[in-house]
């Protein structure tokens, strides 16, 4: 078995910062690209930002700038920065990695439980 585990997020002001992290565990071999997605009542789950293994990142265009993704391919770890938040960054981010688990010569995308992140006005 192979899970995603998400810690971080709560409740900020706009303007404020906030971490996200996302770990990889269980049968592990090797992890490929890595991000974040979000989800906000009503509308569809978007991509907010990703990394490949070699630290290629791609983000929305929403939060270039301000959100900044990393990683650590010892741990199995990526990381979401959010800077200078906005209300219309509240949402559920979810993890998401790409990962070839032990025993398999193929990778499977797997998803995190979701974290709340919620920016005041």
């Amino acid at each position: 078995q192979v899970q995603l585990v998400e810690s971080g997020g709560g409740l900020v002001q706009a303007g404020g910062s906030l971490d996200l992290s996302c770990v990889a565990s269980g049968i592990v071999l090797r992890v490929y690209t890595m991000g974040w997605y979000r989800q906000a009542p009503g509308q569809q789950r978007e991509l907010v930002a990703q990394i490949t293994r070699d630290h290629i990142r791609t983000y929305h265009d929403s939060v270039k700038g301000r959100f900044s993704i990393s990683r650590d391919n010892v741990q199995n770890i990526a990381y979401l920065r959010m800077n200078s938040l906005k209300p219309e960054d509240t949402a559920v981010y979810y993890c998401t990695a790409d990962v070839q688990a032990t025993g398999r010569e193929d990778s499977q995308t797997y998803w995190g439980q979701g974290t709340q992140v919620t920016v005041s006005s």
